[in-house]
Protein backbone atom coordinates (compact mmCIF):
# COMPACT_ATOMS: atom_id res chain seq x y z
CA UNK A 1 0.00 0.00 0.00
CA UNK A 2 1.50 3.34 -1.10
CA UNK A 3 1.14 5.70 1.83
CA UNK A 4 2.42 8.65 -0.20
CA UNK A 5 -0.93 8.87 -1.91
CA UNK A 6 -3.95 10.58 -0.33
CA UNK A 7 -6.66 8.30 1.04
CA UNK A 8 -10.15 7.70 -0.31
CA UNK A 9 -13.03 6.28 1.72
CA UNK A 10 -16.67 5.72 0.87
CA UNK A 11 -19.33 6.41 3.48
CA UNK A 12 -22.50 4.60 2.40
CA UNK A 13 -24.87 6.37 4.81
CA UNK A 14 -24.96 9.67 6.71
CA UNK A 15 -25.40 7.64 9.90
CA UNK A 16 -21.82 6.38 9.41
CA UNK A 17 -20.18 9.76 8.76
CA UNK A 18 -18.95 10.07 12.34
CA UNK A 19 -16.63 7.10 11.71
CA UNK A 20 -14.55 9.03 9.18
CA UNK A 21 -11.89 11.76 9.53
CA UNK A 22 -13.88 14.48 7.81
CA UNK A 23 -11.69 17.33 9.07
CA UNK A 24 -8.82 16.46 6.76
CA UNK A 25 -10.74 15.61 3.61
CA UNK A 26 -12.73 16.76 0.64
CA UNK A 27 -16.25 15.46 1.14
CA UNK A 28 -18.19 14.65 -2.02
CA UNK A 29 -21.90 14.80 -1.22
CA UNK A 30 -23.74 12.31 -3.43
CA UNK A 31 -27.52 12.33 -3.83
CA UNK A 32 -28.12 11.09 -7.36
CA UNK A 33 -31.94 10.97 -7.02
CA UNK A 34 -32.05 13.94 -7.12
CA UNK A 35 -30.46 16.77 -5.12
CA UNK A 36 -26.90 16.71 -6.44
CA UNK A 37 -28.14 16.10 -9.99
CA UNK A 38 -30.42 19.14 -9.69
CA UNK A 39 -27.56 21.22 -8.25
CA UNK A 40 -25.35 20.32 -11.23
CA UNK A 41 -28.15 21.06 -13.71
CA UNK A 42 -29.01 24.46 -12.25
CA UNK A 43 -25.40 25.64 -12.01
CA UNK A 44 -24.60 24.29 -15.48
CA UNK A 45 -27.55 26.29 -16.79
CA UNK A 46 -26.24 29.50 -15.29
CA UNK A 47 -27.71 29.80 -11.79
CA UNK A 48 -25.57 32.24 -9.82
CA UNK A 49 -25.60 30.11 -6.67
CA UNK A 50 -27.56 27.53 -4.73
CA UNK A 51 -28.03 27.92 -0.99
CA UNK A 52 -28.61 24.53 0.67
CA UNK A 53 -30.93 24.68 3.68
CA UNK A 54 -31.80 21.75 5.93
CA UNK A 55 -35.41 22.72 6.70
CA UNK A 56 -38.44 23.70 4.62
CA UNK A 57 -39.31 26.61 6.91
CA UNK A 58 -35.73 27.88 6.69
CA UNK A 59 -35.83 27.68 2.89
CA UNK A 60 -39.10 29.62 2.70
CA UNK A 61 -37.85 32.31 5.08
CA UNK A 62 -34.50 32.75 3.33
CA UNK A 63 -36.12 32.72 -0.11
CA UNK A 64 -38.43 35.55 0.90
CA UNK A 65 -35.56 37.50 2.41
CA UNK A 66 -33.38 37.20 -0.71
CA UNK A 67 -36.09 37.21 -3.36
CA UNK A 68 -34.73 33.85 -4.47
CA UNK A 69 -36.31 30.75 -5.99
CA UNK A 70 -37.32 28.34 -3.24
CA UNK A 71 -36.98 24.72 -4.26
CA UNK A 72 -36.88 21.22 -2.88
CA UNK A 73 -38.84 18.23 -1.68
CA UNK A 74 -39.75 15.93 1.14
CA UNK A 75 -40.21 12.24 0.38
CA UNK A 76 -39.92 12.91 -3.36
CA UNK A 77 -42.68 15.51 -3.62
CA UNK A 78 -42.58 19.32 -3.64
CA UNK A 79 -42.78 20.41 -0.02
CA UNK A 80 -45.71 22.71 0.83
CA UNK A 81 -44.68 26.35 0.69
CA UNK A 82 -41.85 25.89 -1.81
CA UNK A 83 -42.16 27.28 -5.33
CA UNK A 84 -40.41 24.50 -7.22
CA UNK A 85 -39.35 20.90 -6.82
CA UNK A 86 -36.15 18.89 -6.90
CA UNK A 87 -36.14 17.94 -10.58
CA UNK A 88 -33.08 18.74 -12.73
CA UNK A 89 -35.46 19.21 -15.66
CA UNK A 90 -37.19 22.11 -13.90
CA UNK A 91 -34.17 24.38 -14.21
CA UNK A 92 -33.38 25.21 -17.85
CA UNK A 93 -31.11 28.15 -18.63
CA UNK A 94 -34.10 30.27 -19.66
CA UNK A 95 -35.39 30.01 -16.08
CA UNK A 96 -32.38 29.92 -13.76
CA UNK A 97 -29.63 31.92 -15.45
CA UNK A 98 -28.32 34.56 -13.05
CA UNK A 99 -30.70 33.54 -10.26
CA UNK A 100 -30.27 32.20 -6.74
CA UNK A 101 -31.94 28.98 -5.60
CA UNK A 102 -32.63 28.11 -2.00
CA UNK A 103 -32.79 24.31 -1.93
CA UNK A 104 -33.87 21.82 0.71
CA UNK A 105 -34.17 18.06 0.23
CA UNK A 106 -34.85 14.94 2.28
CA UNK A 107 -31.31 13.55 2.19
CA UNK A 108 -28.73 15.53 0.19
CA UNK A 109 -28.81 18.93 1.86
CA UNK A 110 -28.92 17.23 5.26
CA UNK A 111 -25.68 15.36 4.56
CA UNK A 112 -24.03 18.52 3.23
CA UNK A 113 -24.71 20.32 6.50
CA UNK A 114 -23.46 17.32 8.48
CA UNK A 115 -20.17 17.44 6.58
CA UNK A 116 -19.83 21.16 7.23
CA UNK A 117 -20.57 20.78 10.94
CA UNK A 118 -17.94 18.04 11.15
CA UNK A 119 -15.32 20.38 9.72
CA UNK A 120 -14.78 19.12 6.17
CA UNK A 121 -11.83 20.78 4.43
CA UNK A 122 -13.96 21.24 1.30
CA UNK A 123 -17.45 20.15 0.29
CA UNK A 124 -18.39 19.49 -3.32
CA UNK A 125 -21.40 17.75 -4.81
CA UNK A 126 -21.33 14.85 -7.23
CA UNK A 127 -23.67 13.00 -9.56
CA UNK A 128 -23.42 11.15 -12.85
CA UNK A 129 -24.26 14.47 -14.50
CA UNK A 130 -20.87 15.88 -13.44
CA UNK A 131 -18.83 12.70 -12.96
CA UNK A 132 -15.79 13.87 -14.94
CA UNK A 133 -15.62 17.26 -13.22
CA UNK A 134 -15.68 15.55 -9.82
CA UNK A 135 -13.01 12.99 -10.71
CA UNK A 136 -10.71 15.53 -12.34
CA UNK A 137 -10.92 17.78 -9.27
CA UNK A 138 -10.22 14.96 -6.83
CA UNK A 139 -7.17 13.83 -8.80
CA UNK A 140 -5.83 17.39 -9.12
CA UNK A 141 -6.38 18.23 -5.46
CA UNK A 142 -4.03 15.62 -4.03
CA UNK A 143 -6.06 15.60 -0.81
CA UNK A 144 -7.85 12.92 1.18
CA UNK A 145 -11.39 12.19 -0.03
CA UNK A 146 -14.59 10.90 1.52
CA UNK A 147 -17.36 9.94 -0.90
CA UNK A 148 -20.46 10.63 1.16
CA UNK A 149 -23.66 8.92 0.02
CA UNK A 150 -26.83 10.70 1.11
CA UNK A 151 -28.72 7.38 1.00
CA UNK A 152 -32.43 7.34 1.87
CA UNK A 153 -33.22 8.34 5.45
CA UNK A 154 -29.92 6.75 6.54
CA UNK A 155 -30.62 3.50 4.65
CA UNK A 156 -28.05 2.57 2.00
CA UNK A 157 -29.29 3.01 -1.55
CA UNK A 158 -28.03 1.72 -4.88
CA UNK A 159 -27.83 4.85 -7.02
CA UNK A 160 -25.53 6.75 -4.64
CA UNK A 161 -23.39 3.65 -4.12
CA UNK A 162 -23.15 3.20 -7.91
CA UNK A 163 -21.91 6.75 -8.37
CA UNK A 164 -19.34 6.30 -5.61
CA UNK A 165 -18.19 3.17 -7.44
CA UNK A 166 -17.89 5.08 -10.70
CA UNK A 167 -15.64 7.62 -9.00
CA UNK A 168 -13.49 4.92 -7.40
CA UNK A 169 -13.11 3.16 -10.76
CA UNK A 170 -11.84 6.36 -12.39
CA UNK A 171 -9.52 7.70 -9.68
CA UNK A 172 -8.19 4.60 -7.94
CA UNK A 173 -4.64 4.87 -9.34
CA UNK A 174 -4.25 8.24 -7.62
CA UNK A 175 -5.40 7.23 -4.13
CA UNK A 176 -4.66 4.83 -1.34
CA UNK A 177 -7.93 2.88 -1.06
CA UNK A 178 -8.18 0.43 1.79
CA UNK A 179 -11.92 0.47 2.31
CA UNK A 180 -14.47 -2.30 1.87
CA UNK A 181 -17.26 0.19 1.14
CA UNK A 182 -15.23 1.55 -1.79
CA UNK A 183 -14.51 -1.98 -2.98
CA UNK A 184 -18.19 -2.90 -2.78
CA UNK A 185 -19.26 0.27 -4.61
CA UNK A 186 -16.71 -0.19 -7.37
CA UNK A 187 -17.60 -3.86 -7.82
CA UNK A 188 -21.28 -2.95 -8.08
CA UNK A 189 -20.55 -0.23 -10.63
CA UNK A 190 -18.34 -2.44 -12.81
CA UNK A 191 -20.95 -5.22 -12.71
CA UNK A 192 -23.81 -2.95 -13.79
CA UNK A 193 -22.23 -0.28 -16.01
CA UNK A 194 -23.14 -2.07 -19.25
CA UNK A 195 -26.85 -1.54 -18.54
CA UNK A 196 -27.16 0.81 -15.58
CA UNK A 197 -30.67 1.93 -16.48
CA UNK A 198 -32.25 -1.50 -16.28
CA UNK A 199 -30.42 -2.20 -13.04
CA UNK A 200 -31.65 1.09 -11.56
CA UNK A 201 -35.23 0.05 -12.35
CA UNK A 202 -34.91 -2.67 -9.70
CA UNK A 203 -34.09 -0.25 -6.90
CA UNK A 204 -36.40 0.97 -4.16
CA UNK A 205 -35.81 4.65 -4.88
CA UNK A 206 -36.65 4.15 -8.55
CA UNK A 207 -39.99 2.60 -7.62
CA UNK A 208 -40.64 5.34 -5.08
CA UNK A 209 -40.05 8.14 -7.59
CA UNK A 210 -41.62 6.30 -10.54
CA UNK A 211 -44.87 6.23 -8.57
CA UNK A 212 -44.81 10.05 -8.90
CA UNK A 213 -44.16 9.88 -12.66
CA UNK A 214 -40.49 10.87 -12.40
CA UNK A 215 -38.93 8.30 -14.74
CA UNK A 216 -37.51 11.01 -17.05
CA UNK A 217 -35.84 12.65 -14.07
CA UNK A 218 -34.12 9.44 -13.11
CA UNK A 219 -32.99 8.65 -16.65
CA UNK A 220 -31.40 12.11 -16.82
CA UNK A 221 -29.83 11.62 -13.39
CA UNK A 222 -27.83 8.57 -14.49
CA UNK A 223 -26.64 10.20 -17.73
CA UNK A 224 -22.92 10.89 -17.59
CA UNK A 225 -21.54 14.44 -17.90
CA UNK A 226 -24.75 16.10 -19.09
CA UNK A 227 -24.09 19.00 -16.68
CA UNK A 228 -20.34 18.74 -16.22
CA UNK A 229 -19.56 21.54 -13.77
CA UNK A 230 -18.10 21.28 -10.27
CA UNK A 231 -20.34 22.68 -7.50
CA UNK A 232 -18.27 23.71 -4.48
CA UNK A 233 -19.50 25.13 -1.18
CA UNK A 234 -18.16 28.63 -0.54
CA UNK A 235 -19.39 31.32 1.83
CA UNK A 236 -22.74 29.70 2.47
CA UNK A 237 -23.62 28.64 -1.07
CA UNK A 238 -22.82 26.18 -3.82
CA UNK A 239 -21.17 27.85 -6.80
CA UNK A 240 -19.30 26.67 -9.89
CA UNK A 241 -15.66 26.01 -9.05
CA UNK A 242 -13.44 28.37 -11.00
Amino acid sequence: MNTSKPTLYTCLSPSLLHLYEVQDAIVVVIDVFRATSTIAAALYNGAEKIIPVDSVSGAIELGQELGAITAGERDGKIAPGLQHGNSPLEYPRSFVEGKTLVLTTTNGTRLLHMALRNGATEVITGSFANLSAVCNHLIASGRNVILGCAAWKDRVNMEDSLFAGAVVARVREHFQIFCDASLAAETLYRHTQVDTWNFIKKTTHYHRLASYGLEKDMEWCISVDVANVLPVYKEGALVVHS
